[in-house]
């Protein structure tokens, strides 16, 4: 598929429809949209089609059209598109179904539909289309909400009616296109993007997806978007989905799939949502102010409670309400009664309540201060226009603080009841963002400041995906502990001396060497949690400890384990890799010892690794403070830390790396290193 092929599908001069049920629909909402370009409807039986005379099949079409709308059964389909692509045709929307989602009969015939478009485009099969309100064109089988616009958001989705639903918001989000992508037999997300991204006229992207089918295209789009800084918002199902199960290592349960979704996202400046309004409303905010520069943001409203909700709404977001200082907190004041409190959030109460010149000045005495966008909290009550007019003129207050400020400016209502479609309107008219919900907005700026972020960083590596090969030609191997340890060594691990022995005797030897106090471990590749079937005895300071230590592990295992004893530790830290389908080998890095999983403090990071990630990783986990040196207490060696994280990465880039569990790495006062005293490596050869 070129995109110069896919350009023509997306913005046709010409147009084929086949089919009846469907087709009808595709060509009269294209007719309603204004479409300059011609139509041919295809029947083989019918003379007419929403007045068009129809043509009885493709040889029959007057040339070779840009774009097709396929609206008949799945084996019809197939033939269609397979005339459509000897004759050189652009494209072609499969609305038809009976392909992948119905089981092997279905397999058949998508092999048989990729052969047949051979390089022409196809978008689905099993779709509702591709609405283009820049151009007018509706390759769409049903209703949709969608009118004409000069520039807007590109919303992808895999859902028919999801996209549907999307396309009857009146919130005040101008939608230039709308692709239901369906089974994507051809055409994937990354390729929609990729056509999005060379269209001027689109402010934003807006992703639904439950996968991704190739990560590296995808990667490189998405990269692309960061560089050009078009911002991209996801929903992506599954979030609740089980897909980590409990293997050998600890680290196969400290992250799922879904969560590797969240830290792709972030690393490529991704919005992730949760939910439709989040997703639709922080599209309308970027698309109307952008992304925000910093994370200093104002709210205004004359109630005291909404000021109060605002504070707590904001907490565990990435922007704050800057306190008010000196002489500006003074002049917000002067614009205001005595009684009013002046803070940030702002409550100025009632006094300026319908006095558009005294309302000005207070809302553009405070947006004065450096704040990335200004609310303004306004629920419009459920009455006539006329009796509304209050409301109305402190709206058009905030539009001539905004003038007066070149501030940016919302205009925020708790509900979308108390928002008028009038007053959506009226505030694209002034470059108002007209807001709905107030935790929604809040996190809709919070999106909008990452995404400046993200957009300031240096240019992203593409993503490195490393031994996602589930052949079953592969065989695994669970090394024991010592073997794992000599082996993650040779890439720069520093793992405590020892030796392994087969006897109480040679535990006593293996100690004479390496000097008290020493650990003993029973050795074995089948138990990879020691503690839990008691295999482990620690700082033992002599002979006779020692003698009884062996002698009780020796009844669990036959080999042990003899190492140096570890001392002087500020923290304990896991660091483990696990594969993942898609992504393949990924870090995990958080608290460690034997409390791991019940702690809940790790973070995943994915290929490629570079120091900075990891410095990064460390800095978010909450056992960070100890690793700084808590309330005076000892710093830990943080760089050693660091070097120790990359030797594992140099390490499962030499090897097929299934699972690995370093736990703990402990972590040694500032300046005397770090040191892996458990490890289980699992291997493919």
């Amino acid at each position: 598929m070129s995109q110069a092929s896919l350009k023509r599908l997306i913005s046709p001069k010409t147009i084929a429809v086949f089919g009846s049920r469907g087709a009808d629909f595709a060509i009269r909402e294209t007719q309603k949209m204004g479409f300059k370009g011609e139509i041919w409807a295809i029947h083989p039986h019918r003379e007419t089609l929403e007045g068009l005379d129809c043509y009885k099949c493709v040889q029959d079409l007057p040339g070779a059209p840009d774009a097709a709308f396929v609206a008949v059964n799945a084996d019809a389909a197939i033939e269609i598109v397979s005339h459509l692509s000897a004759i050189g045709a652009g494209g072609a929307v499969m609305y038809a179904s009976g392909f992948g989602e119905v089981g092997e009969a279905g397999d058949d015939r998508t092999q048989r539909l990729i052969k047949a478009a051979g390089h022409m485009p196809i978008i689905g099969p099993n779709c509702y289309g591709l609405i283009n309100n820049l151009d007018n064109v509706a390759l769409w089988p049903d209703l949709h909400g969608c009118c004409a616009v000069e520039k807007g958001v590109a919303i992808i989705t895999q859902s028919g009616n999801i996209g549907l639903n999307m396309t009857m918001q009146s919130i005040g989000l101008d939608i230039a296109y709308v692709f239901t992508l369906g089974n994507q037999v051809d055409t994937d997300v990354a390729g929609v993007m990729g056509a999005m991204l060379d269209d001027p006229r689109v402010t934003s992207i807006g992703l639904h997806i439950e996968g991704i089918k190739d990560i590296k295209a995808f990667d490189v789009v998405a990269r692309r978007a960061l560089k050009q800084k078009i911002p991209i918002v996801a929903i992506k199902s599954g979030r609740t989905e089980a897909s980590a199960k409990i293997a050998l290592s600890h680290t196969s349960s400290l992250t799922g799939a879904d969560q590797l979704f969240d830290v792709y996202f972030e690393r490529l400046g991704i919005a992730r949502v949760d939910t439709v309004p989040e997703f639709l409303e922080t599209l309308k905010l970027l698309s109307i102010i952008g992304p925000l520069d910093h994370n200093g943001v104002a709210s205004m409203s004359c109630s005291g409670g909404e000021a109060g909700m605002m504070a707590d709404l904001i907490e565990s977001l990435d922007i704050c309400f800057p306190n008010l200082e000196g002489s500006h907190k003074a002049a917000i004041q002067s614009t205001l009664n005595d009684y009013v409190e002046v803070s940030n959030p702002l409550d100025y109460h009632t006094f300026v309540w319908g006095d558009r010149e005294q309302t000005t000045a207070c809302f553009s005495a405070m947006m004065r201060g450096d704040f990335a966008a200004t609310m303004l909290l306004l629920d419009w009550p459920k009455t006539d226009e006329t009796n509304q007019w209050e409301w109305d003129t402190t709206m058009m207050a905030l539009a001539d603080a905004m003038r007066l400020t070149a501030n940016k400016g919302i205009v925020l209502s708790s509900i979308a009841d108390c928002m008028p479609q009038r007053i959506i309107d009226k505030c694209l008219e002034h470059n108002i963002a007209p807001m709905i919900g107030l935790d929604t907005c809040l996190k809709a700026l919070h999106h909008a400041y990452r995404c400046a972020k993200a957009f300031a960083k240096k240019p992203l590596a593409p993503i490195q995906i490393l031994n996602n090969d589930n052949s079953r030609l592969l065989n695994e191997v669970v090394l024991n502990e010592f073997n794992g340890k000599q082996k993650l060594a040779e890439a720069g691990l520093k793992t405590p001396s020892g030796h392994s022995v087969v006897s109480a005797a040679g535990a006593l030897d293996a100690a004479e060497n390496l000097g008290y106090p020493v650990t003993a471990k029973v050795l074995s590749e089948s138990i990879s949690h020691k503690s839990e079937f008691n295999g482990v005895r620690l700082n033992i300071a002599d002979k006779k400890a020692l003698v009884q230590a062996a002698g009780e592990l020796l009844e669990i295992e036959p080999t042990l384990l003899i190492e140096t004893m570890v001392e002087s530790v500020v923290a304990e830290l896991i660091v483990g890799v696990n594969t993942d389908p898609l992504f393949g080998n990924y870090l995990v890095l958080g608290c460690g010892g034997v409390l791991v999983e019940l702690l809940d403090d790790s973070a995943p990071l994915l290929m490629p690794v570079c120091r900075e990630d990891v410095m990064q990783t460390l800095s978010q986990l909450k056992i960070y403070p100890l690793l700084e040196g808590y309330r005076g207490s000892a710093a830990g060696d943080i760089e050693a830390v660091i070097d120790s994280v990359m030797a594992i990465v140099s390490f499962i880039e030499a090897h097929k790396v299934l699972e690995l569990d370093i736990n703990p790495l402990l972590v040694l006062n500032k300046g005397k290193g770090a040191i892996a005293v458990d490890a289980l490596v699992k291997l493919r050869q």
